[in-house]
Order: structure tokens, then C-alpha cells, then sequence
């Protein structure tokens, strides 16, 4: 599978992902690096636990580790999420909301993991 397969595949910014990191080379160099980064488990660790610090501190890196990745909607949730959790900001949804939206993420990485772990397997 090719880098931008693989984009395609996970619903990715093959464009993004190039115009930050440049070659495939790198491309694939650093999406097989999501499947260790920690910054997911720790944002669905603080959603359960009801941890606004941790949640926000989870969604910012999460937002920027993705963000750097080509990994829109994934950045894109996560920003959602650190949003509204930024500390010294006002709520804007409500339990319910926010849990939903951390189990779309979740459903989300957890595609964008089984793409990248096929990725691997054929490099």
C-alpha cells in the first residue's frame, strides 16, 4: 500500500500530510508513529473519568500529533473537543454531546489504526 492509499483508505490529507512532511518517506516514517503516541488513550481515559484538565491537555496534543499527520477529522475532533475544554472558557455542550463526540473519535482512530497497522505490514 502506497502513502496516499493509505490516506484514502483512512480518510486522511494525503496533501496535508505531504505538504508538512514533504516525501513519502517521511510520510511513512511518522504515520507508523501514531500507533504508539499516547495522547488518544489519554483523552478516552479523561472523557471517562470526567477530567476536564486532562481532557483538554489529551485533545490539544492529540489535535496537533493529527493535525501534523494529514489526519483531518481526526484533528478536526480533537480540536472540537480541546475547544471546549480550554480552560477559562465557557461549556458549550453538554454530557451527553461530549460523550458522543469522544465515541465518534474513538471509532474514528480506532479505523484510522487498523489502516495504518495494514500500512506497516506491507512496508
Amino acid at each position: 500500500m502506497t502513502a496516499p492509499e493509505l490516506y484514502e483508505r483512512i480518510g486522511g490529507s494525503y496533501g496535508d500530510a505531504r505538504r508538512i512532511l514533504q516525501t513519502d518517506k517521511l510520510i511513512g516514517k511518522y504515520i507508523v508513529k501514531l500507533l504508539d503516541d499516547r495522547s488518544a488513550e489519554a483523552l478516552f481515559s479523561a472523557a471517562e473519568a470526567h477530567d476536564d484538565a486532562a481532557l483538554f491537555n489529551a485533545a490539544h496534543t492529540m489535535k496537533g500529533v493529527c493535525g501534523n499527520l494529514g489526519l483531518t477529522s481526526l484533528a478536526n475532533a480533537a480540536s472540537a473537543l480541546a475547544e471546549e475544554f480550554r480552560p477559562g472558557s465557557a461549556r458549550t455542550m453538554d454530557n451527553a454531546e461530549v460523550e458522543r463526540r469522544v465515541e465518534a473519535l474513538r471509532a474514528d482512530y480506532a479505523r484510522t489504526l487498523t489502516g495504518i497497522r495494514a500500512f506497516a505490514a506491507e512496508q
